[in-house]
């Protein structure tokens, strides 16, 4: 079975559709079959793997509403392997379209349920929020992953999506097999960026990963021309770093995680990830 995970952070500009667009295109060079589900009406994932979602007639939208399998939406990226789930601007009428539905919270589990044994990894790239889409892409995964910007104001906004995330597991039973986060824009000169890596890898409840993702103009360049860090800039050093997390990922160890580090089943989560 496929590993699904939610790519998150409710705070804008700290490289989530970066991480979801690269770290697809990584795994995919792995040899994994991937599908990358964009689920931000701002289509910025689709728009960065070479899509223009204005000239989509049809996307995640149309297959979430129920109008069409999953199948018919679906299309091939320029990189072997790397299938989308494209969004378009019509994403941004679901949350009020489901809210007087049953389950509403579980609609894209529902619609990745149809297509998750074709891929070994489902990558969801949600909006900077945590309104019904993001908490749609949640209950749709079993993992989270958390970019998070090496700076002290990107740091606040981490207690509140933890807290989020617990109260899914409370309220909703949805359990996460893991939680971890990737510190991004990384600065290794800067004094600022080492002492918000030291609090957060002291202090946060959940496995952060050992590779940093740096702060690169060429990342924000690719997407410009639909392109992801593989192929825009393969000897740069941002496609090294992510070529790196892409091997960390795959190699996961869960157990060991699980019993060597703080996680969000953990009886005191809520004190672990209180940000120092």
């Amino acid at each position: 079975m496929a590993r699904l995970i939610c790519v998150t952070n409710n705070k804008g500009g700290v490289g989530k559709t970066n991480m979801s667009v690269n770290l697809a295109s990584f795994l995919a060079a792995y040899g994994k079959k991937v599908l990358l589900v964009d689920f931000d009406n701002q289509a910025n994932a689709t728009f960065s793997v070479g899509i223009n979602p204005a000239n989509l007639s049809l996307s995640v939208y149309h297959a979430l509403m129920g109008a069409i399998a999953p199948e018919a939406v679906i299309k091939k990226t320029s990189i072997l392997d790397l299938d989308i789930l494209p969004a378009s601007a019509d994403l941004a009428g679901a949350p009020v379209e489901l809210i007087s539905e049953k389950g509403r919270e579980y609609k894209l589990a529902r619609l990745l349920e149809k297509v998750e044994d074709n891929y070994d990894f489902v990558l969801i790239d949600t909006p900077p929020s945590l309104g019904l889409l993001t908490i749609n892409a949640l209950c749709a995964a079993d993992e989270v992953l958390i970019p998070i910007q090496a700076e002290y104001l990107a740091v606040e906004g981490l207690n509140q999506l933890t807290d989020t995330i617990s109260l899914i597991e409370d309220n909703l039973g949805h359990k996460f097999k893991f939680v971890g986060g990737v510190l991004t824009m990384y600065n290794r000169g800067s004094l600022v960026a080492r002492d918000v890596e030291n609090k957060v890898r002291n202090c946060f409840g959940g496995y952060i990963f050992q590779t940093t993702i740096p702060r690169s103009t060429v990342l924000g360049q690719a997407p410009k021309y639909g392109k992801s860090i593989i192929q825009f800039a393969p000897e740069s050093k941002a496609a090294f770093a992510y070529k790196i997390l892409a091997q960390e990922f795959i190699n996961v160890d869960f157990e060991k995680i699980k019993s060597n580090s703080a996680n969000i089943q953990d009886p005191n989560y809520e004190r672990k990830t209180t940000i120092c």
